[in-house]
């Protein structure tokens, strides 16, 4: 079983490289994206109570995306087929809006 994010490319509008992805009091989730080379940063910006009006603490968190098809060849070529996917745990429909991804595969 693996279980990943689907990068949300279709909100990219074109000539933009990020998207906010959470945006709640106290808390601001921006990605960045080089979409060449499948990365995306993740950049957390946290406004505490305890820092002065302007401050924020970042934190960055990078990753290497893969699509769902990516994934099911490399599962192939160590001998994997794909048994079952599913858009989240409780088995949802996959499908091609799906944000995540549950994959089930077994020995071939």
């Amino acid at each position: 079983m693996v279980e990943l994010w689907v990068p949300q490319l279709r909100s990219l509008p074109p000539g933009h490289e990020a998207t906010v992805e959470v945006s709640e009091p106290g808390y601001l989730l921006v990605d960045t994206y080089d979409t060449l080379n499948q990365h995306v940063v993740s950049h957390h910006f946290r406004f505490d109570t305890g820092l002065a009006e302007h401050e924020a603490n970042l934190g960055r968190t990078p990753h290497r995306y893969i699509w769902p098809s990516e994934l099911d060849l490399m599962g192939q070529l160590a001998g994997f087929e794909l048994e079952s996917r599913w858009a989240d745990w409780d088995r949802s429909p996959f499908t091609a809006g799906s944000r995540s991804h549950v994959s089930v595969y077994r020995l071939g």
